[in-house]
């Protein structure tokens, strides 16, 4: 595990409404990087999830949405029979904030429990 992904998983959301800028370039940077599979598409991050079989798949999706749910900040989520597709932004600034990457990174913890 990173050091970027210990310090947030360590974090929780803070509610966001708006008001705030996205995260620049400059501070997305380190922080997709301690994300391992982790990509920029746009103004939202994703990771695609390759899985056994459908069973595994749909458990997965459902701990991401039980996480989601915890840290009330919300991915939108593509779920195949073998694939899930993770994608976050913050709807309310129109890009990313770091709710983004925590939510990231304690989905990716998902995976080692």
């Amino acid at each position: 595990m990173t050091t970027i992904i210990e310090e947030l998983v360590r974090k929780k959301c803070a509610p966001c409404e708006g008001g705030v800028a996205p995260l620049t370039d400059e501070q997305i940077t380190p922080m997709l990087k301690g994300l391992t599979g982790w990509q920029r598409d746009g103004e939202k991050i994703t990771k695609t999830f390759k899985f056994k079989d459908h069973y595994q798949t749909q458990a997965f999706a459902n701990a991401v949405m039980w996480v989601s749910h915890r840290e009330d900040h919300h991915p939108d989520l593509i779920v195949g029979y073998n694939t899930a597709q993770v994608e976050y932004w913050t709807h309310a600034i129109g890009g990313l904030s770091e709710n983004d990457f925590i939510c990231a990174a304690k989905v990716d913890t998902l995976l080692d429990i």
